[in-house]
This record gives structure tokens, C-alpha cells and sequence, in this order.
């Protein structure tokens, strides 16, 4: 059994087209924003619901119905399967892609990293965005399986993250690791993610920026590391005013 698990509904809409066989789950968490530390799992889904219902609005339900029920899906893989992570190099996704391997960490299963593989050093965190068919299954033929060590990386990853550990953080970054590409450089951004990204706005505002398109813009050359979607910098904006 082959699944795929894609970073949005948009990455999932052209996969379609790449007639790359396999069940689909997709990932509509944003765990880089808000608080993600919890003692138990059920405790964890709470406080995500929470803060995306105060923050962006959306209700309980609607969250539980589209966001948990498919990563419950990933923990029910059956035994044997083949799980493809797709997910892109910058911070939004790394994070996101770190908690499905923690959810995979006891799973019999194999599990094997999808990047955007085909893109250059200066495009890298510009990930699937605009891939067209033949360059998605150019990055699904590329992909690598990872090994325990790198699963066990995974997990140590979430885990930091999650516990706001920024030392441990700063450790794991020092990790070498083919399916890691650019992890320092992704630590790092996580451990200021608190400060740099609102830094950054003001730099761009105190210029006179005023239009969205181009804030957001400006926001993503100078921060691509993050991999924030206008949802997250619209935010921070609002907690600027």
C-alpha cells in the first residue's frame, strides 16, 4: 500500500494531475505558528483547535473534520505500507513534517522523503509551488527513504520544537543528514522564529510598504526560510498594529 501525504490542498490539486497512484492524506496544519506543547495527545489537539479557532477563526469542528481526522489516518497506516512525505525544505513545512514522522515513530512502515528536489539553491524555498506534473514525479522519482536514524531525528526534531527547547534545537541543527538538507539554516529560523519574522516586517513597513501583495512579497525574499503564507504574515502585521 502506497500513501502519500502532501503539504496542502494546493500541492494536493497537482498531484492530481501526475497520475502517481497511491491514497492521499493532506496536511492543513500550520504547527510553525502558536503553541504546539502538550502532555497528551488529546490535550495537543485541544490546544491546536484552540489557538487556530481564536487566531484564524475557523471552528472546532470544521478543524477536527479537516485537520485531525487525516493525521489520525497517518497513525492507522497498516503495517508494510509505504508512506511518501511530501513536504518542502523551509520552516512551515519542515515542522509540519517532523510531527507525521513522530506520528510514524512506532509504525511499521517505510517511510520515504519527497522534496522539491529539482529546485536551485537561490529557488529552495520556493518548494513545490508551480511544479507542473512532470516536475512532481521528477521529485517522487528522486526521493529517499529514511533510515532509523533519520526517523529518530524526526522525532527529536518535533520534540525540541514542540517543548520550545531552543537548546536542543540548536543541537539537532548540527545533524547531517541527506534527508535534512538545509537544517541548520531551518533550526536556526526556529529558534527566532519569536522575533525575526516581526523584525523583518518592521524593516519592510518602515520603508513606507504599505500594499499586502507587496509586503508579502518582500516578506518571502528576505524570509523564505520560514515559508509563511499570507495568513501567518497578516497576522503578525496585526500584531504590529
Amino acid at each position: 500500500m502506497m500513501i502519500h501525504v502532501l503539504p496542502g490542498d494546493a500541492t494536493a490539486a497537482d498531484f492530481a494531475e501526475t497520475g502517481i497512484g497511491g491514497e492521499l492524506i493532506v496536511c492543513r496544519e500550520a504547527l510553525v505558528d502558536g503553541n504546539a506543547k502538550a502532555e497528551t495527545r488529546d490535550e495537543f489537539w485541544k490546544v491546536r483547535e484552540g489557538f487556530i479557532a481564536s487566531e484564524y477563526g475557523e471552528n472546532g469542528q470544521t478543524y477536527r473534520e479537516n485537520v485531525v481526522k487525516e493525521f489520525e489516518r497517518l497513525r492507522r497506516v497498516p503495517a508494510g505500507a509505504e508512506v511518501n512525505l511530501w513536504f518542502e525544505y523551509e520552516l512551515f513545512c519542515s515542522v509540519n513534517m517532523w510531527f507525521c514522522i513522530d506520528l510514524l515513530r512506532n509504525a511499521d512502515v517505510s517511510v520515504f522523503r519527497v522534496a522539491p528536489a529539482i529546485r536551485t539553491d537561490e529557488e529552495k524555498w520556493k518548494g513545490f509551488g508551480k511544479m507542473s506534473a512532470d516536475d512532481l514525479r521528477q521529485c517522487f522519482a528522486e526521493r529517499t527513504e529514511m533510515n532509523p536514524a533519520d526517523r529518530e531525528l524526526g522525532s527529536a526534531l518535533w520534540l525540541a520544537f514542540s517543548n520550545g527547547d531552543l537548546q536542543e534545537l540548536d543541537r539537532l541543527g548540527n545533524t547531517p543528514s541527506e534527508r535534512f538538507p538545509h537544517l541548520r539554516e531551518v533550526c536556526t529560523a526556529a529558534m527566532q522564529r519569536s522575533f525575526r519574522p516581526l523584525e523583518v516586517l518592521k524593516e519592510i513597513t518602515s520603508n513606507d510598504a504599505k500594499d499586502f501583495s507587496e509586503i508579502f512579497q518582500e516578506f518571502s525574499r528576505r524570509a523564505g526560510v520560514y515559508g509563511y503564507g499570507d495568513a501567518q504574515v497578516k497576522r503578525l502585521l496585526d500584531e504590529m498594529n
